[in-house]
């Protein structure tokens, strides 16, 4: 079995996003505008039918594939390997306090997939992890699967699966909440993924 389709959906807003402090692995909970992003983004992610969902174990990205799930009776997994960074010290701080505990070093970490936050993990270690989430799917799966996660981890993993070098990760552009990125592959056995649309979103 292969995968043709690989779609990577971020979670819906959090109090963390809606202040601006970095999550990590800390379980936010999604705000009231982050469970009507899910609702809005069901009708356009079902027509990707996938055959399958697998949920960061995190309850922002865990309950935001629920509202999908729970409206299509598509099967949901929940694998603590699709986490989003393991932040350290960043985890609950906004931008501007790890700036000020940290100079610079939060521009680098962006830019350089192998630099970790303190007694965090680099990009790279979160890529690793969501790989392996993605050639088990694909081993066992036809069609098409919906991983959701964190923004984070698709970009990083965006960068893992088109095989960019891991000093281009950095030129990836966010993931807004609720936004997905798709891979796809051409017919014919070709095990290369394609981007197809990068941090797609409903306008609602």
């Amino acid at each position: 079995m292969t995968l043709s389709r690989l779609v990577l959906w971020r979670h819906g807003e959090t109090d963390y996003n809606a202040t601006g402090r970095m999550q990590g692995h800390l379980d936010s909970e999604l705000t009231e505008t982050g469970w009507n992003q899910a609702r809005f983004a069901v009708p356009v992610l079902t027509a990707f039918a996938p055959e399958l969902v697998v949920a960061s174990d995190l309850r922002r990205a865990r309950d935001t594939a629920t509202v999908f799930t729970e409206a299509t009776g598509v099967p949901l997994r929940v694998d603590a390997r699709l986490r989003e960074t393991r932040l350290g010290k960043w985890q609950g701080l906004t931008v501007d306090e790890i700036e000020a505990e940290w100079p610079g070093a939060l521009g680098a970490w962006r830019f350089d997939g192998t630099i970790s936050p303190p007694d965090g993990e680099a990009r790279v270690e979160v890529a690793d992890r969501a790989a392996e989430v993605v050639a088990e799917v694909d081993a066992e799966t036809d069609g098409t699967a919906l991983l959701c996660a964190h923004g984070g981890l698709i970009s990083s993993l965006t960068g893992r699966l088109l095989e960019l070098p891991v000093d281009r990760w950095g030129l990836l552009g966010g993931i807004s909440n609720c936004h997905w990125t798709v891979f796809t592959r051409r017919p014919g056995g070709d095990p290369r993924w394609r981007l197809t649309s990068y941090n797609a979103g409903t306008t609602r």
